[in-house]
């Protein structure tokens, strides 16, 4: 008969086997998650630095308008609508208004072909 700590012992090989388990786990969640996140950070900090005037853009609340001033202070003047403007902070912007536009257009056009 078995007695309770033969059955409890572990196999001199499963600690090891453990630690390589976890190491590919946390490399799994590396790349498929914390690198891709931090990359579009990196792009979407890089285009808020590099916005000029006559920037076509859309907000992260989902504003849309054009770059009428960039001020020295973080901020950026938009224009809304003709005659009407907002000061929004830079950090709040998502993304360029034409790169949304050739995003939606393109399942469009392949639907139709």
């Amino acid at each position: 008969m078995y007695s309770i700590s033969s059955l409890l012992q572990a196999a001199p090989n499963a600690g090891m086997m453990q630690l390589v388990l976890l190491g590919g786990m946390i490399l799994v969640f590396y790349f498929f998650m914390i690198r891709p996140q931090a990359q579009k950070a990196k792009n979407a900090k890089k285009f808020q630095e590099g916005l000029e005037k006559g920037t076509k853009i859309v907000t992260i609340a989902g504003i849309h308008g054009r770059v009428n001033k960039v001020n020295d202070d973080g901020t950026i003047d938009i224009e809304v609508s003709p005659g009407s403007y907002l000061k929004i902070e830079k950090s709040a912007i998502s993304m360029e208004w034409s790169n949304q536009l050739n995003k939606a257009a393109a399942p469009a056009a392949t639907a139709t072909k």
